[in-house]
Protein backbone atom coordinates (compact mmCIF):
# COMPACT_ATOMS: atom_id res chain seq x y z
CA UNK A 1 0.00 0.00 0.00
CA UNK A 2 1.48 3.55 -0.82
CA UNK A 3 1.87 6.73 1.45
CA UNK A 4 -0.40 9.07 0.18
CA UNK A 5 -1.52 12.79 0.62
CA UNK A 6 -4.56 14.55 -0.50
CA UNK A 7 -4.75 18.60 -0.76
CA UNK A 8 -8.32 19.89 -1.32
CA UNK A 9 -10.99 17.94 0.33
CA UNK A 10 -14.16 18.94 -1.01
CA UNK A 11 -16.98 17.11 -1.93
CA UNK A 12 -15.31 15.27 -4.86
CA UNK A 13 -11.40 15.50 -3.12
CA UNK A 14 -13.23 13.94 -0.10
CA UNK A 15 -14.85 11.12 -1.41
CA UNK A 16 -11.60 10.56 -3.29
CA UNK A 17 -9.86 10.25 0.28
CA UNK A 18 -12.61 7.66 1.40
CA UNK A 19 -11.84 5.37 -1.53
CA UNK A 20 -8.33 5.18 -0.94
CA UNK A 21 -8.79 4.46 2.33
CA UNK A 22 -10.65 1.74 1.66
CA UNK A 23 -8.12 0.21 -0.62
CA UNK A 24 -6.00 -0.12 2.31
CA UNK A 25 -3.61 3.29 1.31
CA UNK A 26 -2.01 5.22 4.53
CA UNK A 27 -3.64 8.89 3.60
CA UNK A 28 -2.09 12.26 4.89
CA UNK A 29 -4.39 15.34 4.01
CA UNK A 30 -4.83 19.28 4.00
CA UNK A 31 -7.97 21.44 3.60
CA UNK A 32 -8.45 25.27 3.82
CA UNK A 33 -10.91 24.30 6.60
CA UNK A 34 -10.38 21.29 8.63
CA UNK A 35 -14.46 21.03 9.76
CA UNK A 36 -14.47 19.66 6.28
CA UNK A 37 -12.39 17.34 6.55
CA UNK A 38 -13.35 15.67 10.27
CA UNK A 39 -15.39 12.95 8.11
CA UNK A 40 -12.09 11.26 6.76
CA UNK A 41 -10.54 11.70 10.02
CA UNK A 42 -12.77 10.22 11.75
CA UNK A 43 -12.06 7.22 8.83
CA UNK A 44 -8.19 7.23 9.28
CA UNK A 45 -7.31 10.10 7.48
CA UNK A 46 -3.93 11.91 9.20
CA UNK A 47 -4.30 15.55 9.36
CA UNK A 48 -1.40 17.88 8.34
CA UNK A 49 -1.95 21.53 8.83
CA UNK A 50 -0.02 22.88 6.07
CA UNK A 51 0.50 21.37 1.99
CA UNK A 52 4.24 21.36 2.37
CA UNK A 53 3.69 18.82 5.52
CA UNK A 54 1.51 16.38 3.62
CA UNK A 55 3.98 16.15 0.60
CA UNK A 56 6.63 15.76 3.16
CA UNK A 57 4.79 12.80 4.82
CA UNK A 58 3.51 11.06 1.00
CA UNK A 59 5.03 9.53 -1.89
CA UNK A 60 2.32 10.39 -3.49
CA UNK A 61 0.68 13.40 -2.90
CA UNK A 62 -2.38 14.65 -4.83
CA UNK A 63 -4.28 17.82 -4.98
CA UNK A 64 -7.94 18.59 -6.46
CA UNK A 65 -8.56 22.46 -6.07
CA UNK A 66 -10.74 25.39 -7.88
CA UNK A 67 -8.59 27.25 -10.19
CA UNK A 68 -4.78 28.68 -10.96
CA UNK A 69 -4.86 30.77 -8.03
CA UNK A 70 -5.27 28.18 -5.72
CA UNK A 71 -2.45 26.00 -7.57
CA UNK A 72 -0.15 28.76 -6.41
CA UNK A 73 -1.60 29.06 -2.96
CA UNK A 74 -1.05 25.19 -2.13
CA UNK A 75 2.23 25.08 -3.64
CA UNK A 76 4.48 28.43 -3.03
CA UNK A 77 5.70 29.82 -0.26
CA UNK A 78 7.24 27.95 3.08
CA UNK A 79 4.72 26.37 3.72
CA UNK A 80 3.73 25.00 0.31
CA UNK A 81 4.07 21.89 -1.33
CA UNK A 82 7.11 22.61 -3.29
CA UNK A 83 8.97 22.92 0.01
CA UNK A 84 8.00 19.79 1.07
CA UNK A 85 8.50 17.36 -2.32
CA UNK A 86 11.96 15.70 -3.02
CA UNK A 87 13.49 13.13 -5.49
CA UNK A 88 11.33 10.10 -6.11
CA UNK A 89 8.06 12.07 -4.71
CA UNK A 90 5.23 12.39 -7.75
CA UNK A 91 2.61 15.20 -7.43
CA UNK A 92 -0.95 14.26 -9.17
CA UNK A 93 -2.86 16.89 -9.83
CA UNK A 94 -6.56 16.52 -10.64
CA UNK A 95 -7.54 20.14 -10.51
CA UNK A 96 -8.66 21.64 -13.94
CA UNK A 97 -6.52 24.43 -14.97
CA UNK A 98 -5.10 25.91 -18.31
CA UNK A 99 -2.47 23.51 -19.70
CA UNK A 100 0.00 26.14 -19.47
CA UNK A 101 -0.24 26.45 -15.68
CA UNK A 102 -0.29 23.24 -15.44
CA UNK A 103 2.92 22.79 -17.80
CA UNK A 104 4.63 25.50 -15.39
CA UNK A 105 3.92 23.89 -12.19
CA UNK A 106 5.55 20.59 -13.77
CA UNK A 107 8.85 22.70 -14.06
CA UNK A 108 8.54 23.68 -10.97
CA UNK A 109 8.59 20.40 -9.30
CA UNK A 110 10.96 19.20 -11.22
CA UNK A 111 13.25 21.68 -10.22
CA UNK A 112 12.84 19.97 -6.50
CA UNK A 113 13.69 16.21 -7.68
CA UNK A 114 10.25 14.91 -7.92
CA UNK A 115 8.06 14.69 -10.92
CA UNK A 116 4.55 15.84 -11.43
CA UNK A 117 1.57 14.32 -13.88
CA UNK A 118 -1.65 16.26 -14.48
CA UNK A 119 -4.43 13.71 -13.74
CA UNK A 120 -8.29 15.37 -14.23
CA UNK A 121 -11.40 13.11 -14.19
CA UNK A 122 -14.14 12.51 -15.90
CA UNK A 123 -17.56 12.09 -13.89
CA UNK A 124 -19.44 13.37 -10.70
CA UNK A 125 -19.59 12.25 -7.19
CA UNK A 126 -21.60 9.50 -8.01
CA UNK A 127 -20.11 8.41 -10.45
CA UNK A 128 -16.71 8.37 -8.10
CA UNK A 129 -18.60 6.58 -5.63
CA UNK A 130 -20.01 4.01 -7.87
CA UNK A 131 -16.69 3.35 -8.45
CA UNK A 132 -17.28 4.69 -12.34
CA UNK A 133 -14.76 7.64 -12.56
CA UNK A 134 -12.44 7.73 -15.77
CA UNK A 135 -8.94 9.41 -15.36
CA UNK A 136 -6.83 11.14 -18.03
CA UNK A 137 -3.13 11.32 -17.46
CA UNK A 138 -0.44 13.65 -18.78
CA UNK A 139 3.29 13.24 -18.37
CA UNK A 140 6.12 11.34 -18.49
CA UNK A 141 5.48 7.75 -19.92
CA UNK A 142 7.48 6.06 -16.63
CA UNK A 143 5.74 8.34 -13.97
CA UNK A 144 2.21 7.00 -15.60
CA UNK A 145 3.20 3.73 -14.90
CA UNK A 146 3.97 4.20 -11.42
CA UNK A 147 0.62 6.34 -10.30
CA UNK A 148 -1.43 3.83 -12.66
CA UNK A 149 -2.63 1.33 -9.76
CA UNK A 150 -2.86 3.98 -7.47
CA UNK A 151 -5.78 5.47 -9.44
CA UNK A 152 -7.20 2.64 -10.89
CA UNK A 153 -7.90 2.71 -7.03
CA UNK A 154 -9.55 5.78 -7.74
CA UNK A 155 -11.45 4.67 -11.13
CA UNK A 156 -11.40 1.64 -13.38
CA UNK A 157 -10.56 3.73 -16.88
CA UNK A 158 -7.34 5.56 -16.69
CA UNK A 159 -5.91 6.61 -19.84
CA UNK A 160 -2.51 8.14 -20.61
CA UNK A 161 -3.16 10.81 -23.26
CA UNK A 162 0.40 12.36 -23.74
CA UNK A 163 2.98 15.01 -22.12
CA UNK A 164 2.42 17.23 -19.30
CA UNK A 165 -1.16 19.14 -19.97
CA UNK A 166 -2.43 17.56 -22.75
CA UNK A 167 -4.54 15.35 -20.16
CA UNK A 168 -5.97 19.23 -18.87
CA UNK A 169 -6.77 19.84 -22.94
CA UNK A 170 -8.61 16.43 -23.11
CA UNK A 171 -10.16 17.56 -20.02
CA UNK A 172 -11.43 20.43 -20.88
CA UNK A 173 -12.40 19.18 -24.02
CA UNK A 174 -14.66 16.77 -22.39
CA UNK A 175 -16.26 19.89 -20.21
CA UNK A 176 -17.09 22.14 -22.67
CA UNK A 177 -19.92 19.21 -23.81
CA UNK A 178 -21.25 18.96 -20.12
CA UNK A 179 -22.97 22.42 -20.75
CA UNK A 180 -23.53 21.89 -24.24
CA UNK A 181 -25.96 18.97 -23.59
CA UNK A 182 -27.36 20.57 -20.51
CA UNK A 183 -28.41 23.37 -22.95
CA UNK A 184 -29.96 20.88 -25.11
CA UNK A 185 -31.44 18.83 -22.95
CA UNK A 186 -33.41 22.27 -21.44
CA UNK A 187 -34.54 23.50 -24.83
CA UNK A 188 -36.39 19.91 -25.92
CA UNK A 189 -38.40 19.58 -22.29
CA UNK A 190 -39.19 22.92 -22.53
CA UNK A 191 -40.43 22.79 -26.17
CA UNK A 192 -41.85 19.31 -24.66
CA UNK A 193 -43.66 21.48 -21.27
CA UNK A 194 -44.86 24.41 -23.72
CA UNK A 195 -47.07 22.08 -25.78
CA UNK A 196 -49.02 20.27 -22.92
CA UNK A 197 -46.67 17.72 -21.87
CA UNK A 198 -45.84 17.59 -18.02
CA UNK A 199 -42.19 18.18 -16.88
CA UNK A 200 -41.97 15.28 -15.22
CA UNK A 201 -42.83 13.33 -18.22
CA UNK A 202 -40.68 14.99 -20.48
CA UNK A 203 -37.57 14.43 -18.54
CA UNK A 204 -38.83 11.05 -18.04
CA UNK A 205 -38.73 10.17 -21.90
CA UNK A 206 -35.88 12.44 -22.31
CA UNK A 207 -33.37 10.46 -20.39
CA UNK A 208 -34.39 7.19 -21.13
CA UNK A 209 -34.24 8.24 -25.15
CA UNK A 210 -31.53 7.62 -27.22
CA UNK A 211 -30.14 11.48 -26.46
CA UNK A 212 -29.52 10.31 -22.54
CA UNK A 213 -25.82 10.30 -22.06
CA UNK A 214 -24.70 9.66 -18.70
CA UNK A 215 -24.34 13.02 -17.57
CA UNK A 216 -28.16 13.23 -19.00
CA UNK A 217 -29.49 10.36 -16.94
CA UNK A 218 -28.03 11.74 -13.38
CA UNK A 219 -27.82 15.44 -14.28
CA UNK A 220 -31.19 15.68 -15.93
CA UNK A 221 -33.22 14.79 -12.71
CA UNK A 222 -31.84 18.45 -11.51
CA UNK A 223 -34.49 20.48 -13.80
CA UNK A 224 -37.11 19.18 -11.42
CA UNK A 225 -35.45 19.43 -8.19
CA UNK A 226 -31.71 20.78 -7.64
CA UNK A 227 -29.72 18.62 -5.39
CA UNK A 228 -29.03 20.43 -1.93
CA UNK A 229 -25.82 20.93 -2.72
CA UNK A 230 -24.23 21.33 -6.13
CA UNK A 231 -22.49 18.86 -7.79
CA UNK A 232 -20.58 20.96 -10.03
CA UNK A 233 -21.61 25.20 -9.63
CA UNK A 234 -22.39 27.43 -12.21
CA UNK A 235 -18.87 29.64 -11.50
CA UNK A 236 -16.56 25.78 -11.46
CA UNK A 237 -18.89 25.19 -14.89
CA UNK A 238 -18.02 28.83 -16.38
CA UNK A 239 -14.16 28.74 -15.42
CA UNK A 240 -13.85 25.16 -17.54
CA UNK A 241 -15.66 26.85 -20.53
CA UNK A 242 -13.86 30.05 -20.36
CA UNK A 243 -10.66 27.93 -20.69
CA UNK A 244 -12.34 26.02 -23.65
CA UNK A 245 -12.84 29.28 -25.15
CA UNK A 246 -9.28 30.14 -24.65
CA UNK A 247 -8.08 26.90 -25.59
CA UNK A 248 -10.17 27.56 -28.95
CA UNK A 249 -8.78 30.88 -29.92
CA UNK A 250 -5.35 29.70 -28.98
CA UNK A 251 -5.43 26.29 -31.19
CA UNK A 252 -8.19 28.23 -34.04
CA UNK A 253 -10.48 25.64 -33.25
CA UNK A 254 -14.10 27.90 -33.32
CA UNK A 255 -16.55 26.83 -30.40
CA UNK A 256 -19.86 28.12 -31.44
CA UNK A 257 -22.31 25.85 -29.10
CA UNK A 258 -19.70 26.11 -26.46
CA UNK A 259 -19.75 30.03 -26.58
CA UNK A 260 -23.64 30.12 -26.37
CA UNK A 261 -23.73 27.52 -23.77
CA UNK A 262 -21.24 30.37 -21.57
CA UNK A 263 -24.11 33.28 -21.95
CA UNK A 264 -26.78 31.09 -20.04
CA UNK A 265 -24.25 30.48 -17.51
CA UNK A 266 -23.71 34.09 -17.28
CA UNK A 267 -26.93 34.72 -17.20
CA UNK A 268 -27.39 32.53 -14.42
CA UNK A 269 -24.76 34.87 -12.30
CA UNK A 270 -26.15 37.78 -12.96
CA UNK A 271 -29.97 36.10 -11.71
CA UNK A 272 -27.98 35.09 -8.36
CA UNK A 273 -27.71 31.71 -8.82
CA UNK A 274 -24.09 30.69 -8.99
CA UNK A 275 -24.12 28.30 -6.01
CA UNK A 276 -26.61 25.99 -7.59
CA UNK A 277 -25.27 23.62 -9.92
CA UNK A 278 -24.95 24.80 -13.48
CA UNK A 279 -28.09 22.37 -14.37
CA UNK A 280 -29.69 25.95 -13.60
CA UNK A 281 -28.93 26.60 -17.29
CA UNK A 282 -32.47 25.25 -17.38
CA UNK A 283 -34.28 27.61 -15.36
CA UNK A 284 -32.30 30.86 -17.17
CA UNK A 285 -33.72 28.98 -20.23
CA UNK A 286 -37.24 28.47 -18.38
CA UNK A 287 -37.65 32.37 -17.42
CA UNK A 288 -36.87 33.86 -20.62
CA UNK A 289 -39.81 30.84 -21.98
CA UNK A 290 -42.37 32.29 -19.55
CA UNK A 291 -42.07 29.11 -17.65
CA UNK A 292 -42.08 29.01 -13.76
CA UNK A 293 -39.40 26.66 -11.72
CA UNK A 294 -38.59 25.69 -8.43
CA UNK A 295 -35.85 28.57 -8.23
CA UNK A 296 -37.68 31.31 -9.96
CA UNK A 297 -40.47 31.04 -7.20
CA UNK A 298 -38.35 30.79 -4.41
CA UNK A 299 -35.23 33.16 -5.50
CA UNK A 300 -31.59 32.52 -5.18
CA UNK A 301 -29.39 30.35 -2.87
CA UNK A 302 -28.18 32.30 0.01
Amino acid sequence: MASVGFIGLGVMGGNMVDRLLSKGHSVTGYNRTRAKAQWLIEKGMRWADSPRAVAAASDFTFAMVTNAAAISAITDGPDGMLAGLSAGKVFIDMSTVSPNVSRATAAKVRETGADMVDSPVSGSVITLQQGKLSVMVGGREETFEKVKPLLLDIGPKVTHVGDNGLALSMKIAVNLSLAVQMLAFSEGVLLAEKSGIRRETAVDVLVHSAIASPMIQYRGPFVLRQPEEAWFDVNMMQKDMVLAMELGRHLDVPLPTTAASNEFLTAARGMGWTKYDFACMFDVLAAMSGVSTPITRGGPKR
